[in-house]
């Protein structure tokens, strides 16, 4: 949600009767969200890693942005209007775009050895 608005009083579901008693009207994409909090840093010439790939609000904005590449892990809206419409975007600002391939499809973090105290070493 935007600065200053607070999450307990938008919704947060997905479908309804009513457009306004969703999340789609209210929420910033994570794009949105990392650009316009990347305080002073320059984002021109750089990439973005996301999740899912933009929809064409996101792409106007990385375009406008000046962000060169788009690496992404998931596309599964392909088909949609608005991601149709984003890659027709991206290709007409010769914006590249790629689906990132992980080395490992599992990360697995164990806090119990995070958080254990370190076995001392003889001398």
């Amino acid at each position: 949600m935007p600065n200053g608005c607070s999450d307990d009083l938008l919704p947060w579901t997905r479908t309804a009767d009513n457009k306004l008693n969703t999340k789609y009207p209210y929420v910033c994409h994570a794009e949105l969200n990392a650009i316009m909090n990347k305080n002073s840093a320059d984002v021109k010439g750089c990439s973005i890693y996301i999740a899912l790939f933009p929809c064409n609000e996101c792409a106007k904005l990385i375009i406008q942005a000046g962000i060169k590449e788009v690496i992404f892990m998931s596309d599964k809206y392909h088909d949609t209007p608005e991601m149709i419409a984003a890659r027709r975007l991206f290709d007409l600002a010769g914006i590249l775009y790629r689906k990132f391939k992980p080395k490992c499809s599992k990360i697995i973090i164990d806090f119990d050895s995070i958080n254990s105290k370190p076995s001392q070493k003889p001398l």
